[in-house]
């Protein structure tokens, strides 16, 4: 059995996932599918506590956790929206953090700022999970996404990803792109309007890891020859203005013509909320892996992380 090498250890990138921690992760989601599926729950974390602290909105990532913690025994406290604690009366993060690392075993945490998990890190005596930390990064997405992928193909390897949608915005893309770039002979294409383009850093450090990369506003030249097809909505609660994002906000719709143009082997994945970018109709399509694979993927992965971070 692989050792451990997350007990006790704060996750708050994708660089901290080597492709050994990687395996461990899947492994153990794999296993965690299998409890749900022969007993629903297990008590291996029992008499553990863990705390989530939400300061932006979240349906999945916050009930998934939820009930990853639930089901293998441990107890939960929820704090979501922030506006009924002592963050509407000004505390800051770190009394915040260091009061519910008092109550819990481990800290969950989704902020609106770039390096606002790490912060907390600093200042918890307990390991902290970051569920989202602005347009920074969204490292749990990240291993469920690749959780999914693993489920399609036998070897993560030598596969051609199109993301496409918010690519400056969406810490979904920036968290996925750098844990696929530790597999072999990847390509990532990557479509988004010129306002939405991914960030140069993350290009660069995508090249720099001898991913095949390139850039482009249409889906035309692209969707025959993608295995993933990795949709994100527009971000709203990153502009300011409001009119650009009228103007973005479908600029690009996955329709039912458009998947078919797909490898039938091809999946599409979406990290979820859809506002538009995803036909209705295409969820009938056996490619869309995005609510039958990715969504149950989520609860799987957070068992995971949460009982190889707690137990030794």
């Amino acid at each position: 059995m692989a050792a451990n090498l997350l007990y006790n250890q704060s996750l708050l990138s994708v660089d901290q996932i080597s492709k050994e921690k990687a395996e461990l992760i899947l492994d153990t989601a794999r296993q965690m599918r299998e409890l749900v599926k022969s007993k629903g729950s297990g008590d291996s974390l029992k008499g553990k506590v863990v705390t989530a602290l939400f300061y932006e909105p979240s349906s999945r990532t916050f009930a998934s956790f939820i009930t990853a913690a639930q089901r293998l025994g441990a107890g939960f406290l929820p704090l979501q929206g922030m506006t009924y604690s002592s963050v509407a009366k000004g505390e800051n993060l770190a009394d915040t953090v260091r009061t519910f690392a008092s109550y819990s075993d481990c800290i969950v945490i989704r902020h609106p700022e770039v390096g606002s998990a790490k912060i907390a890190a600093d200042f918890s005596p307990k390991p902290v999970i970051n569920a989202g930390d602005g347009v920074g990064e969204h490292p749990t997405q990240a291993l469920l996404d690749l959780c999914t992928i693993a489920d399609h193909f036998k070897n993560i390897g030598n596969l051609e990803v199109t993301m496409v949608g918010d690519l400056l915005n969406g810490r979904t893309v920036h968290s996925l792109s750098k844990l696929l770039s530790m597999y072999p002979a990847m390509k990532i294409n990557l479509v988004s309007p010129q306002l939405l383009q991914m960030p140069k850093e993350f290009i660069s450090l995508l090249e720099k890891r001898k991913v095949k990369v390139s850039q482009s506003e249409t889906l035309d030249k692209v969707i025959g020859s993608t295995d993933i097809l990795y949709v994100t909505r527009v971000q709203k609660e990153r502009f300011t203005d409001l009119t650009s994002y009228e103007k973005l906000k479908h600029h690009y719709i996955i329709t039912t013509k458009i998947a078919n143009q797909m490898k039938k082997q091809a999946i599409i994945m979406h990290p979820f909320p859809r506002v538009g970018e995803i036909e209705m109709d295409v969820d009938l399509d056996p490619r869309a892996a995005y609510i039958k694979d990715q969504i149950p993927n989520g609860m799987y992965v957070r068992m995971a992380l949460l009982q190889l971070i707690l137990l030794p």
